[in-house]
Parts: structure tokens; C-alpha cells; sequence
């Protein structure tokens, strides 16, 4: 276990944890010494989108797509169950299971401590988490419990196209069902800046790299280069985050812990739902790991951005967000040895056509 963690997750990613504690504590401390600068990036906006966060999230976004090859898409009539068990739990169960379970804690168990108004935005940002399941950091996940690299990348791959047509609608009716007004133009203009074009540079960028120079050199200089770039540009946009959040988190640093609690039960929820769904139908270990994972991981770059843009970035639903953020990590690498501990429980290789 400990070598494959050496060889699956970097040093950014598994102490990201750590990162976040630490851009939380630089963005209060800029908020709370320099109180003009929020309102001096506020002036820089465009259509409600906040240009230095857009950038920041392009850089988060565009490198992580590069890594999804999209005409693994062509191989999904090969073992299509494992398939089946990732798009229903993402699509069908997990949004609507976060809206249930944040609806519960925040409106009823946390009532005393957490105000209605405060709750309704806790609870957009659990939405938005919810709606958008994981890209790029399921690839760590598969390669810490040996899953089958080959299957993620049709797994994420089909992800990543699902999200252009069902995260918009799903949001909407969640947020509409919440009572919160969520104008389509916002949500479908969040969607094209922080999925279309991000998504659509990346395939370019990585047909034209491999076509002139190779498949080789893509995965192995090409790539590379952008090493660190997605962790880079989510530590700078949590600092700015968190500078507009500064004079909330002091005076409710509980609310930090009350976020979290249905953010993390949520999270085994989903992992054990599609993970003994695979055991149901028998399929193996190296695909029924990933797909527990996809589920539980969040797409969390792309909550945050959509937060951002729809209540700007010093609501209470962007803090959400980011709360995401600080709980990935460390209950992620749970679930890894969760899976890995339950191996036997799976067929070591898969039936034809499954």
C-alpha cells in the first residue's frame, strides 16, 4: 500500500489537506489586514464572472482535461455493467441523495446553529458538489487500488461528456426545489467557461501534441510540464476564496465542521452504493474500486467555479465549496484502503462482456 501511494498521488495531492488549512489561514489573513482588496477584485468582472477566478480556474481545468482521452469513448460496448453502475450513481442517485442528506443537517439537525438564510446557500454549495462528479483526481484513486487504467479513462470520459447536458438541468431543479433562483443564461454561461472551453482546448491541445510529436512524448514530456499547474491554480484561487470569506469564518468557525459532516457522510454513501452494486454483479476489484470512486469524489474545481459565478465569492455557497475541498483528500484515501482491504470480496477478472 505505502509504494503504491508513492507511485499514485503526489506530494501536492496528498497533502492537500494541508494546503487548504493553509490558504485558508493566508486568505483571512489578507481579508482581515488588507480589507480593501476584495473589494478591489471585485472591480475586475465581466457578466457576474470574476476574471482573475476565471483564470485561475482555467488553469485548474485545462490540464486535467488534456489527461482524458476522449476516444477511449469508442470502447464503451466493452464491459458495460461497470459503465452502467457509474453513469446511474452519478446521475440518478448522487445529486439527489446530497440534496437529502445536506437538506437534513442543515435544516433540521443543525438548525440551532445555522441560520435559514445561511442554510439555503450551505445547501446550493452541497448541490453544486453533488452535480459534478470527479475528473482528474480518479486516476490517482484508480492507480491506488489498481484499478484498470484503460476502463477509468472510458469511466471519465463519459463523465466528463454527461456533464455538458445533465449538470445544468439537475442544478436548476435542485436549486428551484430549494427555492433559489438560479437564472439559466448564469448556469449554461458557467458551464460553457468552465467546461465547454477548458474541455475543448484540452482535446485539441493533446490531438495536435500527439499527431506532431507522438503519444510518447505527450504522456511523457508533454504532460509534465504542467505538473503542479491544476494544484497551483486551486491553492491561489482558495487564497482568493477565502479572502472574501475571511470576516465569515471568524465569526462562525464552527460552520467549517457543520459543513463538512454531510459532505463526508455523503461521500461513503455514494462509494458503498456503487461499490456493492459492483459486487452485486459480480465484476472485478480493478473495476469496481473506480467506479465506487468516480462516485464518491467530487469534481470540486468545477462546484467551486459555478458557485462562484452564480453567488459570487464571498457567499456562503462558495464556502461550501471549498469545504469540499478540505474533506477530499483524506476521506478519498479512507475509501482506498477501505477497497483495497475488501479486494476478496471480487472476482479477480472479469467475465466477457461485463
Amino acid at each position: 500500500m505505502n509504494g503504491q501511494k508513492t507511485q499514485g498521488i503526489g506530494f501536492f495531492e496528498k497533502y492537500l489537506t494541508v494546503w487548504v488549512i493553509l490558504c485558508m489561514a493566508a486568505g483571512i489573513l489578507l481579508g482581515r489586514f488588507f480589507p480593501s482588496f476584495p473589494a478591489f477584485m471585485n472591480r475586475f468582472e465581466y457578466a457576474r464572472v470574476s476574471i482573475p477566478m476565471a483564470i485561475l480556474i482555467w488553469l485548474m481545468i485545462y490540464p486535467m482535461m488534456m489527461k482524458v482521452d476522449f476516444q477511449s469513448i469508442k470502447n464503451t460496448r466493452k464491459n458495460p455493467k461497470g459503465l452502467f453502475v457509474t453513469w446511474i450513481t452519478n446521475w440518478v442517485i448522487k445529486p439527489f441523495t446530497m440534496y437529502a442528506i445536506a437538506a437534513l443537517f442543515f435544516f433540521v439537525i443543525f438548525k440551532a446553529f445555522i441560520t435559514p438564510e445561511l442554510a439555503t446557500e450551505y445547501l446550493a454549495g452541497a448541490v453544486l458538489l453533488g452535480a459534478a462528479p470527479c475528473t482528474a483526481m480518479v486516476f490517482v484513486w484508480s492507480t491506488l487500488t489498481k484499478g484498470d487504467p484503460a476502463y477509468t479513462v472510458v469511466q471519465v470520459a463519459t463523465n466528463d461528456l454527461i456533464i455538458l447536458v445533465a449538470f445544468v438541468p439537475i442544478v436548476k431543479f435542485l436549486l428551484g426545489v430549494s427555492n433559489i433562483t438560479v437564472p439559466w443564461d448564469t448556469l449554461f454561461l458557467s458551464v460553457v467557461l468552465f467546461v465547454v472551453i477548458p474541455l475543448a482546448g484540452g482535446m485539441l491541445t493533446r490531438s495536435t501534441v500527439i499527431r506532431r510529436k507522438g503519444a510518447d512524448y505527450f504522456h511523457n514530456t508533454f504532460l509534465k510540464k504542467f505538473d503542479g499547474v491544476t494544484m497551483i491554480g486551486l491553492l491561489l484561487t482558495l487564497v482568493l476564496v477565502f479572502a472574501f470569506q475571511g470576516e465569515t469564518i471568524l465569526r462562525n468557525p464552527l460552520h467549517i465542521v457543520l459543513i463538512a459532516v454531510p459532505l463526508i457522510l455523503q461521500t461513503f454513501l455514494i462509494f458503498f452504493i456503487a461499490y456493492l452494486a459492483c459486487r452485486f454483479l459480480k465484476l472485478p476489484f480493478n473495476i469496481s474500486a473506480p467506479a465506487g470512486m468516480i462516485g464518491a469524489s467530487n469534481f470540486f474545481e468545477l462546484a467551486v467555479a459555478v458557485a462562484i459565478a452564480l453567488f459570487g465569492t464571498s457567499s456562503a455557497a462558495a464556502l461550501a465549496t471549498t469545504v469540499g475541498v478540505l474533506t477530499e483528500v483524506p476521506v478519498m484515501l479512507i475509501l482506498v484502503k477501505i477497497a483495497n482491504n475488501t479486494k476478496h470480496w471480487f472476482p479477480a477478472k472479469a467475465p466477457d462482456n461485463q
